[in-house]
């Protein structure tokens, strides 16, 4: 096991991040601390950062080197952004730094982009997609094209620079709103034709669209507490931006979602989503919990091109690691769960996504086993729900989690997940749920005494053939207690009968 830590130094916050992992295996995210330093602050036009936003930040990053010490973490990397780049007395910041013991790595705007798109490749399940990272000092914009970047830029239109020069009034005046967003039209009016010819998924990323997208989840009563693969659509961003612009920056940091620390520039940031959703003509973007951070990481967990080979499959795994239960049981439910979907295919016509749904719940249906076994259904779907699964959207996640909940009893519903489910959700998860929970009653004892099942379908009734050299008699007792959960989801009745397995 390998630790290390990633300080991403922005113009706005700095943030450490550690990270225990097995270099291509799995890995977990130990802990976080973030600090506001607002290094980008009082930028003259000279481009020098004062001595007041210097000293911040050199604070910051004294603090994260005590952490460092004291929890005995030896690999601590420092990722400066724009604030640092583009200052005139960069030099004399990074000497500041070093004076610390810390390796610095001054990113120019290209390559802080690229680590955006890795940190996407990595966290979603597209090939193809526009990348936009908007920081407090410069917005990363990024075509990322079979998972690889292919262009890209950065801008100079961060929110807490945009604040300082165009929103000097609180709150501002619609004159002062016109400037900033004629600035953001100008600055990208060659990317905003590229965006508008070229409909592939938008993916955003930073503090200021997490901040964003959790105020629109507040004020529509949205029922997950989870923001990574969270869609936030168009229209509640410009209701969010609305809202804010009526208000101080005070009373912005008194609405729900928006952090204290950032009320005094989030609106400079939604303004700047804002053009770019009405010029590029979207329905909204993909949030991404990802961010430099964790494309930095990437870079030192996997070998080049730094990209999962299946990021679905990986996140699943990842999490399952984290809560291991005994591998041969979860490889028998596994199994079995497969050819219960694949015998009653005729009956429920789902597909591929539907099976790696399946696969997926029966990898995670034990987790809340180390919690305990009371509950631990219930347990293993608060994980699951709580998790940052990537390569899920946020339906998904909730299917899983309603997978999880009622792979051993309990009547599946959606109950207070509807609202992210689509039309005919509750009869998939009606019919995983059968395929999991039977699968889950054929392994009762754990000693893999089933060797496969068969289904024999007929009008109104099916059988299914459970074979095994010995009679398995706590399975078969168990199994037939699933008759009702069957007739639910298939609406045939069910029998369930032991086939000795051929010698």
């Amino acid at each position: 096991m390998e630790r290390i830590g990633i300080v991403d130094l922005g113009s706005n916050t700095a943030r450490l991040v550690v990270f225990s992992f097995e270099p291509g295996k799995w890995f977990v995210l130990d802990t976080e601390i973030r600090e506001r330093v607002r290094l980008g602050q009082g930028l003259g036009e000279d481009g020098e950062l004062t001595p007041d936003a210097i000293d911040r930040a050199v604070a910051a990053l004294d603090l994260f080197s005590d952490f460092a010490a004291a929890s005995g973490l030896e690999n601590l990397e420092v990722i400066a952004t724009s604030a640092v780049r583009d200052a005139s007395n960069r030099s004399e910041m990074l000497a500041r730094i070093g004076s610390l013991g810390f390796a610095v790595d001054s990113v120019s705007g290209e390559e802080e982009a690229q680590l955006g798109v890795v940190a996407v490749a990595n966290g979603f399940d597209l090939k193809d997609a526009w990348v936009i990272d908007l920081g407090g000092g410069s917005a990363q914009v990024s075509r990322m094209s079979q998972r690889r970047y292919r262009r890209g830029g950065a801008f100079p239109l961060g929110a807490l620079r945009l604040t300082d020069t165009y929103l000097a009034s609180d709150p501002p005046k619609p004159k002062e709103v016109k400037a900033l967003e004629k600035r953001v039209r100008a600055e990208l009016a060659e990317t905003l034709d590229q965006l508008a010819g070229d409909p592939v998924p938008v993916v955003a990323m930073g503090g200021t669209i997490r901040n964003l997208a959790r105020a629109a989840q507040r004020l529509r009563g949205y029922p997950l507490d989870v923001m990574h693969g969270y869609f936030l659509r168009r229209e509640d961003l410009e209701t969010v931006t609305e809202e804010l612009l009526g208000r101080t920056a005070r009373k912005r940091g008194a609405l729900s979602g928006i952090s204290g620390d950032r009320a005094d520039i989030i609106l400079a940031g939604a303004l700047v989503f804002r053009v770019i959703l009405r010029a590029a003509d979207r329905d909204g973007v993909w949030i991404s919990g990802n961010g430099v951070r964790e494309g930095a990481f990437y870079t030192h967990f996997l070998p080049e091109p730094h990209t999962l080979a299946d990021v679905r499959r990986f996140s699943v795994e990842n999490l399952a690691h984290q809560y291991m239960q005994p591998a041969e049981h979860l490889e028998r439910v596994r199994r079995l769960a497969r050819r219960l979907f694949e015998e009653l295919e005729s009956l429920h016509e789902l597909g591929r996504r539907e099976a790696g749904l399946l696969d997926a719940a029966a990898t995670l249906h034990d987790i809340g086993m180390t919690v305990g076994y009371h509950l631990h259904h219930k347990h293993g779907s608060y994980l699951v729900l709580a998790a940052r699964l990537n390569g899920y959207d946020h339906r998904e996640q909730a299917l899983l989690s309603l997978l999880v909940r009622f792979h051993r009893k309990g009547q599946p519903k959606l109950g207070p997940l509807a609202d992210v489910a689509c039309e005919g959700d509750e009869q998939l998860l009606a019919t995983l749920t059968f395929c999991l929970r039977m699968a889950e009653m054929l392994e009762r004892s754990r000693a893999g005494r089933v060797e496969d099942v068969r289904a024999k379908i007929g009008v109104e009734e099916v059988r299914l053939d459970v074979v095994a050299a010995e009679e398995p008699v706590v399975e078969l007792w168990e199994a037939s207690k699933q008759a009702p959960l069957f007739e639910r989801a298939f609406g045939r009745r069910l029998e369930v009968r032991w086939v000795e397995a051929a010698r």
